[in-house]
C-alpha cells in the first residue's frame, strides 16, 4: 500500500498536470482526532476551471493508479468519482468549479487547504462542529421518543406480515437510529458539545465497552426470530435510556405511551406470530 506522503505527494502532482486552481483535503484525515488506519479514504476537492472538459475526458484518471471499482457520482454542480485502487488505497474525489466551492464547502465538517494560489478558499473557514451533538433540548427529546415508539408499530407490521426487509429497514433505519441520537444525548448531557463522527462513528468511545456491546447485539436480523428479539431488545434499551436522559435532564417522559407501545408490539407478535411460523414450515417442507 503507497504510503500517506506519496499519496499526497500523487494527489498534487495529478493537480497541476490538470492544471486545478485549487486543493483542499477533508475527512477524518483532516482530524487529529479521527484514529488512523488503513481504512481512512483521501477526500479530496480539485476546484478547477475546466470543469465540461476534464468531466468528458476521464483519462487523467489514470494517473492515480490501477483501480479495483469505482463509481462516479453528479451532486448538484459537482462530479464525483469514488476510487478503490488496486493496492488499498481509496480515494474520494470531487471535481468542483469555482463558481459552485459554497456547495462543496457546506457540505463539508473540517477541511485543510493543500494548494490554493488564487486564495479563493480565504472567504471560508472549516465547520469541525458539523457532526458535533449538543445536549438535547426537551422538544427534540419529545419528538425522538413519538418518532421511536410510532414507527415501532411499522417494524411489528412488517414482522407479522412476514415482510422482513421492511420491518428490518425501519428498525435500523428510524428506530434504532432514534437510540443512537439518544445515546449521543446521554454522552453530551455528561461531557457538553462532543464530536461523534459521522454515522456516530465516534459514539461509543465516550461510553463503556458494555453500551457498545449491548448496542450491537441488536444488530442480528438473521431471521424472523431475530428480527423480534431486536425488536423487543430495542424496545427496551430506548425505554431505559429515554427515562434516564428525561431525570437528568429534567424532562417529562411519557412512560405510559411507552409501556403500552411495549404490550401492544408483544400482543401483536403474539397474534400473529403463526403467519410467519406456517411461511417458514411451508419453506422446509417444498
Amino acid at each position: 500500500m503507497r504510503a500517506e506522503t506519496e499519496m499526497l505527494d500523487l494527489i498534487l502532482q495529478t493537480a497541476k498536470t490538470i492544471q486545478v486552481e485549487a486543493v483542499v483535503m477533508s475527512g477524518s484525515r483532516t482530524n487529529q482526532n479521527a484514529p488512523k488506519d488503513e481504512f481512512q479514504d483521501y477526500d479530496v476537492v480539485y476546484v478547477v476551471d475546466d470543469f465540461d472538459n476534464l468531466t468528458s475526458d476521464l483519462s487523467w484518471l489514470n494517473q492515480f493508479g490501477k483501480r479495483i471499482i469505482e463509481q462516479e457520482v453528479t451532486l448538484d454542480h459537482r462530479r464525483l468519482y469514488l476510487m478503490l485502487f488496486e493496492d488499498g488505497n481509496r480515494i474520494d474525489l470531487t471535481l468542483c468549479s469555482k463558481e459552485h466551492i459554497h456547495e462543496w464547502v457546506d457540505s463539508e465538517a473540517g477541511f485543510t487547504v493543500l494548494e490554493d494560489s488564487e486564495n479563493l478558499f480565504e472567504p471560508y473557514f472549516p465547520n469541525p462542529e458539523r457532526y458535533w451533538i449538543t445536549p438535547a433540548t426537551e422538544t427534540d427529546f419529545e419528538k425522538t421518543c413519538n418518532e421511536f415508539w410510532w414507527v415501532s408499530a411499522y417494524v411489528v407490521k412488517g414482522i407479522c406480515r412476514n415482510q422482513l426487509v421492511y420491518a428490518t429497514d425501519h428498525l435500523y433505519g428510524i428506530c434504532q437510529q432514534e437510540l443512537l441520537k439518544v445515546l449521543a444525548w446521554q454522552v453530551a448531557s455528561d461531557k457538553g458539545t462532543v464530536d461523534i463522527g459521522k454515522n456516530y462513528k465516534y459514539l461509543f468511545n465516550y461510553l463503556p465497552t458494555e453500551k457498545e456491546k449491548e448496542f450491537s447485539d441488536l444488530l442480528d436480523f438473521s431471521s424472523v426470530e431475530k428480527l423480534i428479539q431486536s425488536l423487543y431488545a430495542t424496545m427496551k434499551l430506548f425505554h431505559q435510556e429515554a427515562q434516564s436522559l428525561a431525570q437528568k435532564m429534567g424532562f417529562d417522559y411519557d412512560k405510559e405511551v411507552a409501556e403500552k407501545m411495549i404490550e401492544y408490539v408483544e400482543e401483536r407478535v403474539k397474534k400473529f406470530g403463526n403467519n410467519w411460523k406456517n411461511e417458514k414450515a411451508r419453506g422446509e417442507n417444498s
